[in-house]
């Protein structure tokens, strides 16, 4: 049996799909869709307006069973695999141009023990729905912002959330994952089985297999948060900033420190609050100290309205293209560059396309755990910095991305890595740039023993090989 590498012309003729479509369909629970069916075009249909592929197959899987299924079949007719969850990947590496896409939404139930402090998530589940679940009983896990991100993509990268800093990243509240590797076996990986696997999963991203249910420990962080927001006109911005920069070291680890800058040039600073807002409240004299901002935006929400608040600017059918450092300092210099993003003069031209840029502390727990006990990396950051873009147009493509390039170039020399979710075009590069040289080692070793043949290679690949 072949690696699922191979160039359309030489695939199985179609004649020969066709027919296996035909037996496929009375061996799933789920659906099997062809081009021109219906459902098929919303079923390829993902985050990013950019991504336009073709599969020639999609699973929509209804259980492990139907996961075990799409894997052989793609193996046993020379298709490339991608896999759906949320679709939030921005280079579209669920959808596989004449492959076979194994879309996991229809898996998308969250199950809570409150007793126990857990979660069983299957691997089709959006953020929106682990939140959901876990807040009726006043619990929580670390995950990201916007709700209508997969699980799966978000944690086997790691995840960033509001909550990490007290917590740890999503990936480090993972007790277990199940997972059909790329033979079609059903194995358990957690620090007692298969430990090699689960720390591989533990950041190394959609390399190692296909993980259809985590089990997710929670905690009790009640419902009530804080967000604090200052925004000031570009005169002010350095000032700013390099106040708000300032307070970092020494933010309680229920604080977030967030900073933006938009497209209009203001730059908006402060933090997220996770937990009671009384306690938050210390914290505003500090920011109010900033400078003379336009707006003051303070608000109480609840954990789930804190957690779905991005929903709209994080909404599907835009094009977008973004890129992203790890952080250790951030020098007045850096403070510039930001600022700047790249643009001809002290703050462009104008008229001239600057993308969004923005920053999200690290620290407290993520820094508790040793970089040795998970693939994820750079756990020492002090800031992780992201630039990027949306737009319509199709025709400004190509300045937009050349924008947020420039954007992401100004800080590359105080860069020390990258978040492997917030890779583009980057390939072989920045999988090097997110994982170190020791490291990637040990992933390749885990690539060797899970997917020796590389069947899973439409994510930031981990290649097999001499590592």
């Amino acid at each position: 049996m072949t690696t699922a590498t191979m160039t359309p012309a030489s695939r199985t003729p179609t004649t020969t799909h066709a027919r296996a479509a035909s037996r496929l369909r009375g061996r799933l629970g789920g659906q099997l869709l062809l081009p021109g069916q219906a459902g098929y075009d919303a079923a390829r249909t993902v985050w990013n307006a950019m991504v336009d592929r073709r599969p020639r197959m999609i699973i929509r899987c209804a259980s492990v069973p139907d996961v075990v299924t799409a894997v052989r079949a793609a193996r046993d007719l020379d298709l490339e695999i991608g896999v759906r969850c949320g679709g939030h990947s921005a280079p579209g590496l669920a959808v596989p141009a004449d492959g076979l896409m194994i879309d996991l939404t229809p898996m998308g139930a969250a199950r809570v023990d409150p007793g126990g402090r857990r979660a069983l998530v299957q691997g089709g589940a959006l953020l929106g729905a682990l939140d959901r679940a876990a807040q009726r009983c006043g619990l929580a896990t670390t995950a990201g912002n916007v709700s209508h991100t997969g699980v799966g993509g978000l944690t086997l990268g790691g995840g960033m959330g509001w909550l990490a800093r007290q917590y740890g990243l999503a990936c480090d509240n993972v007790a277990s994952y199940q997972v059909v590797t790329a033979d079609g076996d059903v194995l358990r990986a957690s620090a007692a089985e298969h430990p090699d696997l689960f720390w591989g999963l533990r950041g190394g991203g959609g390399n190692f297999g296909i993980v259809t249910e985590f089990e997710f420990r929670l905690h009790p962080v009640g419902t009530e948060t804080l967000v604090a927001e200052y925004t000031f006109a570009p005169g002010q911005a350095a000032r700013a900033l390099r106040g708000w920069r300032d307070q970092l070291a020494a933010a309680p680890r229920q604080a977030t420190l967030t900073a933006s800058i938009g497209q209009d040039g203001l730059l908006t600073a402060g933090f997220v609050w996770a937990g009671p807002p009384a306690a938050g409240r210390r914290l505003l004299p500090a920011m109010r100290a900033l400078g003379r901002p336009v707006t003051e935006r303070v608000s109480e929400p609840s954990y789930l309205e804190l957690q779905s608040q991005d929903d709209t600017l994080g909404r599907h059918a835009l094009r977008r293209y973004a890129k992203g450092h790890y952080l250790r300092q951030f020098p007045d210099e850096a403070i510039e560059a930001f600022l700047s993003r790249g643009a001809r003069g002290a703050r462009g031209a104008r008229g001239e396309l600057l993308p969004s840029a923005g920053l999200q502390a690290y620290g407290g727990a993520i820094a508790d755990v040793a970089d040795a006990d998970s693939a994820f990396s750079h756990r020492n950051a002090l800031l992780e910095y992201g630039t990027g873009t949306r737009w319509t147009d199709p025709a400004e493509d190509q300045a937009r991305q050349a924008a947020v390039r420039r954007s992401a170039a100004a800080l590359d020399r105080f860069a020390s890595g990258v978040y492997v979710n917030a890779l583009s075009d980057e390939g072989s590069e920045g999988v090097r740039r997110a994982y170190p040289a020791a490291k990637l080692a040990r992933l390749t070793a885990v690539k060797n023993a899970y997917d020796p043949l590389n069947v899973f290679h439409l994510n930031h690949n981990i290649r097999p090989g001499r590592p």
